[in-house]
């Protein structure tokens, strides 16, 4: 299985920026080939442009999008690390789906709408908040994030939702015990959902 990571936190020391790194390291462990795709490093460019709007004129993938399409072509998991910026993914993320994970990739035209074009494929993520995790909850903040941006990316594109894990209370002043604690949470869930042959095989802690 191939997993694609893909990071939207503009520091590489942030603590989003270590939960992407232990979903690399956790999931190469168990067997699969992982890669990181840090949206920021990439400089990725989250803006739509007029000609990648279907109907435009020489309507089409920015080159881009078409070589980050290429990379992702036989990637079997997509895995999503972000902050809660506004109780929403970062603004380079929501760029990011608009882009590359639309027409062309994600879905097509299909008689009276479009047809998904990633069935087979999954979608998990992984998203930081200064705030309590129960006020995220409660709030219905996450609730609502689910509904918007998990549930609908997969209606559209064919994705199946394998889970999302919100880590709530991060603050830059976060305790290496806690951040500690954070991780192996973030292991746990990789290992609940993606349990590979080095588990099978009693090969992995």
């Amino acid at each position: 299985m191939r997993h694609a990571i893909i990071l939207a936190h503009p520091k590489p020391t942030s603590f989003c920026a270590s939960v992407a790194r232990r979903c690399v390291q956790t999931l190469r462990a168990l067997g699969y080939t992982a890669s990181l795709r840090d949206l920021y490093r990439m400089d990725f460019d989250p803006r739509l442009q007029a000609g990648e709007i279907p109907g435009a004129r020489n309507y089409g993938p920015a080159p881009d999008v078409a070589r980050e399409r290429a990379r992702l072509a036989g990637v079997d998991s997509f895995i999503l690390v972000y902050p809660f910026w506004f109780n929403a993914p970062p603004a380079i993320l929501k760029g990011y789906v608009d882009r590359v994970l639309s027409m062309g990739f994600g879905y097509r035209p299909g008689v009276g709408g479009t047809e998904p074009l990633l069935q087979g494929r999954s979608l998990t993520s992984f998203s930081t908040s200064g705030a309590p995790e129960a006020w995220v909850v409660d709030t219905g903040a996450f609730g609502a994030l689910t509904t918007l941006f998990d549930n609908h990316l997969a209606a559209v594109t064919g994705l199946t939702v394998r889970g999302h894990t919100h880590l709530g209370a991060v603050r830059p002043n976060l305790g290496p015990d806690v951040a500690h604690d954070l991780l192996d949470q973030v292991e746990r869930a990789l290992r609940d959902t993606f349990g590979g042959p080095a588990d099978r095989a009693g090969g992995a802690p």
